[in-house]
C-alpha cells in the first residue's frame, strides 16, 4: 500500500507543480510547497479519508501551503525582488520572441510529422508553458485549475471569485488564446 501511495504522489507532481508555479510565479517556492505537500502527505495519509480523491485531497494540502508561502511573502516583497523578476521574464520573453510577440527563428520548434508522438516531446510542453505564461494571469490560472487539475467549475468559482458565466467566458478565451499560440508557433511549422 506504501509503494502505490508513493507512485501516485510521483505521478501526481508534475501537476501539483504546475499548479504551483501558476499561484506563485516562483520556481523555488513552489518547489517547496509541493515539498512540502508530498511529506504532508506521506506522514498523515492516515488522515486521507476517501470523502474526495486522492489528488484532491493534494491539491487541498497544496492550496493551504501556497497560502501561507503568499501571506508570508506579501509582508516580505522587497522592490529588488520585484525588478529582478521582471527582468528575468523580459530576458525569457526577448530570447523567444520579437517585438511583435512572434517567435525568433533561433528559438522557433522544429516541425513534427507525427502529432500525436509530439505530444510526448518535451520541448511542446516547454512551448505550451509559454503560450500559457501570453495568457493573462487569471486566465491562465483556471485554465489550469479546470483542464490541468480537474476541478469542477463550481470548485473554480469558489476558489476564484467568479461567476459561473464568467469562468466559461474565460476558459473559452484561454482556449482561443493557447490555440492561436500554438498554432502560430508550434503547429505553423508542420503545414505543409
Amino acid at each position: 500500500m506504501e509503494l502505490d501511495r508513493q507512485s501516485e504522489l510521483n505521478a501526481l507532481r508534475p501537476d501539483l507543480l504546475r499548479f504551483a508555479r501558476l499561484q506563485l510565479r516562483d520556481a523555488g517556492a513552489a518547489e517547496d510547497a509541493v515539498q512540502e505537500t508530498l511529506l504532508a502527505a506521506l506522514t498523515g495519509s492516515d488522515r486521507f479519508e476517501s470523502r474526495a480523491s486522492y489528488k484532491t485531497w493534494l491539491i487541498s494540502i497544496l492550496r493551504n501551503k501556497i497560502i501561507d508561502i503568499i501571506r508570508a511573502q506579501s509582508r516580505e516583497v522587497s522592490a529588488t525582488s520585484l525588478s529582478a523578476d521582471e527582468a528575468g521574464d523580459d530576458r525569457l520573453a526577448e530570447s523567444l520572441f520579437d517585438r511583435r510577440g512572434h517567435w525568433k527563428d533561433t528559438a522557433r520548434p522544429g516541425r513534427w510529422a507525427d502529432p500525436e508522438a509530439s505530444f510526448e516531446q518535451q520541448q511542446f510542453w516547454r512551448v505550451f508553458e509559454a503560450c500559457l505564461d501570453h495568457l493573462p494571469e487569471k486566465t491562465a490560472r483556471v485554465f489550469m485549475m479546470r483542464e490541468f487539475l480537474g476541478f469542477e467549475t463550481g470548485e473554480i468559482c469558489k476558489e476564484t471569485g467568479i461567476s459561473t458565466s464568467n469562468c466559461w467566458v474565460v476558459l473559452h478565451r484561454a482556449r482561443m488564446g493557447l490555440r492561436a499560440c500554438l498554432e502560430e508557433s508550434w503547429f505553423a511549422g508542420a503545414k505543409t
